[in-house]
């Protein structure tokens, strides 16, 4: 007896197999899209320089912290006040920053209540490994000893 084929069975269809492809292919795409943004992202998030400048005043501290990354930190307070609608009163201007460089920080340390100008670079987003401010200063341009009481205006 003989087997009746039908055609229709036989012949393989290679549309499942252009859909794999396609739908592999997609998803390699997308994957690759979605790596090459987030690294763009990351790069101009916490790596791309949006700002320098030069701030000066007088030297409040710089600190060794941080639990799992150390970093250096300091603070220092600008000349002249501030006043803002929230606190309805007189401030300092303060100018929190961080240090990557072990010289640079120990340098400032011992430079504590002078008047220092300090050169920094601005990023959009801090790195633990960096520092806690989104401000690094990378040089001391002066450091000078610290303004006379007298000149005050009090």
């Amino acid at each position: 007896m003989e087997e009746t084929k039908n055609e229709y069975f036989d012949v393989e269809d290679p549309q499942p197999e252009k859909k794999k492809r396609g739908c592999l292919r997609f998803f390699f795409l997308l994957f690759l899209l979605l790596l090459i943004g987030g690294g763009g992202y990351g790069y101009f998030k916490y790596y791309f320089v949006f700002g320098e400048g030069v701030k000066a005043g007088q030297l409040n501290y710089v600190v060794y912290k941080g639990y799992l990354f150390k970093t250096y930190e300091g603070k220092m307070i600008q000349s002249g006040y501030s006043s803002s609608e929230s606190t309805h009163g007189i401030q300092s201007n303060e100018f929190l920053f961080s240090v990557e460089r072990k010289d640079l920080a120990e340098r400032l340390m011992r430079s504590g209540g002078k008047q220092v100008e300090l050169h920094y670079k601005e990023y959009k987003g801090a790195l633990p490994w960096r520092g806690y401010s989104k401000y690094v200063v990378d040089s001391i341009l002066a450091i000078t000893e610290d303004i006379n009481p007298e000149s005050l205006p009090f």
